[in-house]
């Protein structure tokens, strides 16, 4: 992967209120001064250890991943694969099945898109038990969606959240729309679009505005996520780290955006 991807950037968390009111204004607003738990964490060139054999990558599964980088590290190397079409499907075998009925350790927790063109365990040439996967339109937030997050974080001390946004996303592309227009859509889908309406960037017009909306509203979520209370502690402590990263469906990359 490129190796001119700056590193994430990193300020103090704010805290926030474990009331209802408050949680819903978290969701609709940028925090101020949060923080992104991820100082000096980007994904680089991949290392020679992501050409290692299939059967060497299926001993990875037995290993555990206990820090930030090293969960970034393992990622970067399986969007290599994915992106150059050397891709493994690694952990698939009746070994790791047996093995993963008495528990799991994912490495990372991955908040993306529902987009069926970015399906994390693929994007990251990932098997079973190596990601926990929470998907919603957008990557918006709710509780269900902050519920499932913490789980990794606080049960299963998953050392890696990454905010995975994509190019040509219809949730950004719908909430942009609706802004411009100032038409509702329709049912649930409004949601979505309040949620994302503060990112979009009216600094830009036409397609511009939305791509330039995609980066916002996934750093906006990565802080988010970063300023809640249990997420800041972890990260304050350095067991935890926040990412905000874009996927490009032409070259396949994953990149970080700082």
């Amino acid at each position: 992967m490129s190796s001119n991807i700056r590193p994430v950037a990193t300020a103090t968390a704010a805290p926030a209120s474990a009331s209802a009111p408050s949680r819903r204004t978290l969701l609709r607003g940028a925090v101020a001064g949060s923080a992104v738990a991820g100082a000096g964490l980007a994904f680089g060139t991949a290392s020679p250890a992501s050409a290692a054999s299939a059967a060497s990558r299926e001993a990875e599964s037995t290993e555990r991943i206990t820090t930030p980088a090293q969960a970034l590290r393992r990622l970067a190397a399986g969007n290599e694969r994915w992106r150059t079409l050397r891709q493994e499907h690694p952990h698939e075998s009746a070994y790791v099945r047996r093995r993963l009925v008495d528990g799991q350790q994912p490495f990372a927790i991955v908040l993306g898109c529902v987009d069926s063109r970015v399906p994390p365990e693929l994007v990251f040439d990932q098997g079973l038990g190596d990601l926990l996967t929470v998907r919603s339109a957008g990557e918006v937030l709710d509780e269900a969606v902050l519920g499932s997050v913490a789980y990794g974080v606080l049960e299963l001390h998953i050392p890696l959240i990454v905010v995975l946004a994509h190019q040509s996303c219809g949730a950004v592309a719908a909430a942009v729309h609706a802004d411009e227009t100032g038409q509702s859509l329709p049912a649930h889908i409004q949601y979505l679009a309040d949620q994302i309406r503060p990112s979009i960037d009216h600094s830009q017009s036409g397609s511009a505005r939305i791509d330039a909306t995609i980066n916002a509203n996934v750093r906006n979520v990565r802080s988010r996520l970063a300023a809640e209370p249990d997420i800041a502690a972890k990260v304050a402590s350095g067991r935890l780290a926040v990412v905000a990263a874009r996927y490009d469906l032409r070259d396949q990359r994953v990149r970080t955006l700082s």
